[in-house]
């Protein structure tokens, strides 16, 4: 308290560099310097970022005019008369050999269909096969069920109703009109908003095990029918095994109305 201070020094506005490595602004030794915290994730964060971005495929190259033509037009011929609106993308190799007239083509069991490799071979005197990755889609109708169907429960109209998308993401069996469903019933319980697939769903029961049922042989000009014996239960239009009564096993086509018809098959 009764100590007086000194004058201060005047301050140069300029301070030489060596006045300002000895002032306060540095940390003396085992002084605490606060540094900006990072959070734990962000460096994860980053790297899957960047990684993200590396792994990103580059856009696809165009095929080369001839190529594109030949492409198009088998596509369009392949995809014809299915339910929907057809898009397809072939995508081209970085570098693809020149052909005056290349020939796609599909390989044994492949079909058309979602994401599938497409045939691409070029005859002449160098001749050259590749095979491009294509996705075809299709953008069209098909029907779900609105609430939970049981098992062994008629189709009502009420139970179903239409939505639109790509078809090619959806079972192959999904049903894309009403009428595939007329006269069905459910094979097994159904969720409320599951697509209807067509082999999950059967026609009602008509024959039941052991039931009599006629059974009826037609032809050019004659029809002919006997009493039978059913050997399997079957919903109309399928196929049931009948016994007559001279003891013949025969196969036979359900009918809505419990005859059995001989000869007759799906349509």
């Amino acid at each position: 308290m009764g100590r007086t201070r000194g004058a201060l020094a005047p301050i140069s506005p300029h301070p030489e560099p060596a006045a300002f490595l000895e002032s306060s602004h540095l940390p003396s030794a085992g002084s605490f310097v606060m540094q900006p915290r990072i959070p734990r994730f962000l460096p994860a964060a980053i790297a899957l970022a960047l990684a993200g971005l590396a792994a990103s495929p580059a856009p696809a190259a165009p095929l080369p005019g001839p190529v594109q033509s030949a492409v198009d037009r088998f596509l369009q011929e392949q995809t014809a008369g299915l339910p929907g609106t057809v898009s397809f993308r072939v995508d081209a190799p970085a570098r693809l050999p020149e052909c005056a007239a290349p020939e796609p083509f599909l390989a044994a069991g492949v079909r058309p269909w979602g994401r599938f490799s497409l045939g691409l071979r070029c005859p002449g005197e160098r001749p050259w096969t590749r095979f491009l990755p294509a996705q075809v889609t299709v953008e069209g109708t098909y029907y779900v069920a609105v609430r939970p169907i049981g098992a062994g429960q008629a189709l009502a109209t009420g139970d179903f109703a239409a939505r639109s998308g790509d078809l090619t993401r959806l079972p192959p069996s999904v049903a894309t009109d009403p009428g595939q469903l007329e006269g069905l019933q459910a094979a097994n319980a159904i969720a409320s908003g599951a697509p209807l697939r067509r082999d999950l769903l059967q026609g009602a029961i008509v024959i039941q095990q052991g039931q009599p049922v006629r059974l009826v042989a037609a032809g050019a000009g004659f029809t002919a029918s006997t009493e039978a014996t059913a050997l399997t239960r079957a919903a109309a239009g399928a196929t049931v095994q009948v016994r007559t009564t001279q003891g013949r096993v025969v196969s036979g086509v359900a009918g809505e109305d419990g005859r059995v018809t001989l000869g007759a098959g799906r349509p």
